[in-house]
């Protein structure tokens, strides 16, 4: 059986868009219609950044602390903080950060005690363009590493010869949503369906993008 032996198929943002047309019975004749696809594509990954974790958009990274500093700006791709470990610079061993709210960091009432951090609060930003600022509990007294897993916003489509931050397996439900954006504008009478398929091939696809870890039972055993 002859086969291809590949398995890097993907689709450029003008592919996307033509294969988007097609699924919503269209075509694109203008480019104006080529904008307001581009423009739908950027939307759709802002919504998908509202409806979880995108386990392909989460990132591993550092932030180095320094002594006497309670806080720092983040990148402006993050949207959150999923976990967090503070490295410390002396033993090189990772301490757990725990995270605590607005108000509980409001109300502790000496914040510039100094020692290794163990509490942080996430204040994330709420413009476009915006940047995330970090305050830890207690103030670092040394150039520690904050570590964490974060949640970032998925890239935007850019040129039309670009591909889209997204896996593979997230191809059939982009392009159906893509179709579903398109015929809300379009072709109002095929919206229902195309709302159907876009949500069954989302679904699929994030129910196999999801962490595997096992879960792990222990019984209570009382006397």
């Amino acid at each position: 059986m002859a086969t291809s032996g590949t398995n890097t198929f993907d689709l450029d943002i003008e592919e996307i868009i033509e294969e988007a047309y097609e699924k919503a019975g269209l075509e694109a004749t203008s480019g104006y219609d080529l904008k307001s696809a581009r423009r739908c594509l950027n939307l759709m990954f802002s919504d998908w950044a509202n409806r979880g974790i995108n386990l392909w958009t989460v990132e591993l990274r550092t932030k180095t602390l320094a002594d006497g500093t309670s806080s720092y700006s983040l990148d402006g791709d993050l949207i959150d903080v999923l976990s967090a470990v503070v490295t410390d610079a002396g033993d090189s061993q990772d301490y757990q950060a725990e995270r605590i709210s607005r108000a509980e960091y409001l109300h502790i009432p000496k914040k510039s005690t100094e020692s290794r951090s163990t509490q942080f609060y996430l204040h994330r930003t709420e413009v476009s363009g915006g940047t995330p600022t970090l305050y830890l509990y207690p103030t670092p007294d040394a150039a520690d590493t904050f570590k964490y897993w974060g949640l970032t916003y998925i890239q935007e489509v850019g040129d039309y010869t670009n591909q889209a931050e997204v896996p593979q397996r997230f191809l059939p439900a982009l392009t159906s949503g893509l179709a579903y954006y398109i015929a809300i504008k379009k072709s109002p009478e095929r919206v229902q369906l195309l709302k159907m398929v876009y949500d069954e091939e989302m679904a699929r696809a994030l129910l196999e993008d999801r962490d595997r870890a096992p879960l792990r039972l222990v019984p209570s055993i009382g006397i």
